[in-house]
């Protein structure tokens, strides 16, 4: 789909703050509610537009560690069946097939060390075709932004 400045204003908009009403964008970017409506379902039927995300503080939920797996396997081909195993462990929130020299890398978030203890030793190293696994756990996210999608000069 070929997006115009139009398109892109109304998306910059959402992925700032996806509680902006349709109103206020048609406002920001000088078209009627009804045509940033109309653009918002296209860009949904094309696939553009995926969902809509709650940004959640898990930290404020009791959930305390972040982490960042890396994923060996024992062979690249076993990706598939390695990530239907990894997408029924509720705390591996997210997963990228990868180059280099690990073939998968996960995020995981959970309650505690322990927790992450459990998780990768009792259930993610036991999912057969994980040769091994490095684990990286995060202080604290210094970033978290959506992509500028607009061109510089608008």
């Amino acid at each position: 789909m070929n997006l115009d400045d139009i398109d892109k204003q109304i998306l910059q908009i959402l992925m700032q703050d996806a509680n902006t009403s349709y109103v206020e964008i048609a406002k920001q970017v000088h078209v009627s509610a009804g045509t940033v409506h109309v653009r918002m379902k296209n860009l949904k039927r094309s696939g553009v537009v995926e969902g809509a995300e709650l940004k959640v503080n898990y930290n404020l939920l009791g959930f305390k560690i972040v982490a960042f797996l890396s994923v060996y396997l024992e062979r690249s081909s076993m990706y598939t069946e390695v990530l239907l195993k990894l997408q029924k462990i509720p705390a591996v929130v997210n997963v990228h097939y990868t180059t280099g020299p690990c073939s998968m890398f996960a995020k995981i978030v959970c309650k505690d060390s322990e927790d992450l203890h459990d998780i990768l030793h009792h259930q993610i190293q036991e999912i057969k075709g994980i040769q091994r696994t490095e684990s990286f756990i995060s202080l604290s996210e210094s970033l978290q932004r959506p992509l500028q999608i607009l061109d510089e000069e608008m």
